[in-house]
């Protein structure tokens, strides 16, 4: 949770985009900024202009006009939290790492992000990446569902303002809207990704594996090598077990170099299985509308599935 909350403190919303500058991207990823730049430079074709654009020096200035933000967080238990707290001083989060002057730094989007753990080339970077991708979607996602809450806050803030009434009231006042929050949030069992969500359906997915503490059943009948890369991302003590067409594209060579390094995935075949499942530890059961190595390319569901039905689908694989 730490963890996430550093991230989330630095995501920044710039010509109207999430994105982070690239100082607090090399420090997470525990690289210089220098370097850092010196690989985007070595693949700029992979780095657009909606995956990364330099600030001006009059977007540093308006950055560093703002002496106060808001933050909120959810802690583990899903309460949300307000704090009102000095923001960090833009000049010195844009200046040199050595305190001096430094050239325009870039900013990097969510897709910005996600291409950088392949340029940089390293385990920290890719797992760090990880989590910072589920914080850009984290933030979205409670930015999204709340943005008529954030409405009240604000008109709340300017009323009691405009009133010269005392700031206890003010957080009293507050802290009620975030109440109705709590009250009114629900588990995510469900949802729907629509064609072009790549990167949050992969990353809902990733969310799945990451609860997995002994095994993972995946159940797809179009495996390849784009799902093992997924698979590489669960937990060392993990095993998985596969099962899939048997016309699928995978080698027993493939699983022997994916043992080699991640161990452990057994690969069976049935002709059974029409839908996708994938089951956590031999109790969540997931249904997933689309084959994982096509999630975001079209529309699909999902669904969080009574585990009772656990025993007769694993009879009949």
């Amino acid at each position: 949770m730490e963890t996430e909350n550093k991230i989330e403190s630095k995501i920044l919303t710039i010509r109207g985009q999430q994105v982070m500058i690239d100082r607090d991207l090399a420090e997470l990823y525990g690289v210089e900024t220098k370097r850092l730049n010196e690989q985007v430079k070595r693949n700029i074709e992979r780095f657009p202009e909606n995956f990364m654009f330099q600030l001006t020096r009059e977007e540093i200035e308006e950055y560093s006009s703002k002496s106060k933000i808001a933050t909120l967080k959810i802690d583990v238990n899903s309460s949300v939290k307000s704090q009102f707290a000095t923001s960090r001083n833009t000049d010195t989060l844009f200046s040199g790492q050595d305190g001096g002057t430094r050239k325009l730094p870039y900013a990097f989007t969510e897709q910005g992000v996600a291409m950088l753990s392949g340029v940089l080339k390293s385990e920290t970077a890719v797992k760090m990446s990880i989590q910072i991708m589920n914080a850009f979607v984290s933030m979205r996602h409670f930015l999204q569902n709340n943005a008529q809450v954030f409405t009240e806050i604000n008109s709340i803030k300017h009323a009691l303002l405009d009133t010269n009434l005392h700031q206890k009231e003010t957080d009293q006042k507050v802290q009620e809207l975030f109440t109705l929050i709590d009250k009114y949030n629900v588990q995510e069992t469900q949802g729907i990704f629509f064609q072009g969500q790549i990167f949050d359906a992969y990353a809902k997915f990733e969310s799945f594996l990451s609860q997995a503490q002994t095994e993972i059943i995946l159940i797809d009948n179009y495996v390849d090598l784009s799902i093992l890369e997924r698979l590489s991302k669960k937990k060392p003590q993990v095993n998985v077990i596969i099962y899939t067409d048997p016309k699928t594209k995978l080698t027993t060579q493939d699983i022997q170099k994916f043992n080699s390094q991640y161990p452990t995935i057994t690969l069976n075949y049935t002709t059974r299985m029409h839908d996708r499942f994938l089951i956590i530890d031999q109790k969540s059961l997931y249904h997933l509308g689309a084959s994982l190595k096509d999630l975001g390319k079209k529309c699909f569901a999902f669904e969080i599935l009574d585990d009772t039905f656990l025993p007769h689908l694993l009879q009949n694989l």
